[in-house]
């Protein structure tokens, strides 16, 4: 039997932090690229800053002597999944994974941002 004056568990929101070597760099890449503004820095110099765009959160932190990992380090779903495609390509991103429909109902692609950080790119089927 549960205490009726017990909180139930209940999440917020969780946001992805990306390692980055220059954060102006990635702040401006995560702006014009897709959109992200930011709405908090840290530090002087910069040293943390969280971006937003809709209801979407990113986080990026100052690592400079940041190596990339050989997996996705961030999931994040669109609508508009192939605009964006386009823009990776168009920016000469590398493109880990090509976009694709998969069988669990998500059109997908991989894509890597300046500092090597994969990130997983879906869209509901």
């Amino acid at each position: 039997m549960t205490d009726t004056n017990e909180v139930p568990l209940r999440f917020g929101r969780i946001a992805a932090t990306l390692p980055v070597k220059d954060i102006e760099r990635a702040k401006a890449f995560y702006w014009d690229l897709l959109g992200y503004k930011p709405v908090f820095e840290n530090g002087d110099p910069v040293g943390f800053v969280i971006l937003e765009r809709d209801s979407a959160e990113l986080h990026l932190t100052l690592q400079k002597s940041h190596k990339a990992a050989d997996f996705n380090i961030a999931h994040m779903m669109v609508e508009g999944i192939d605009q964006l495609h386009a823009l990776v390509q168009q920016r000469g991103l590398k493109v880990v994974k090509r976009l694709q429909d998969k069988d669990y109902g998500l059109r997908a692609f991989v894509f890597e941002d300046p500092d090597g950080n994969r990130i997983d790119v879906g869209q509901r089927l």
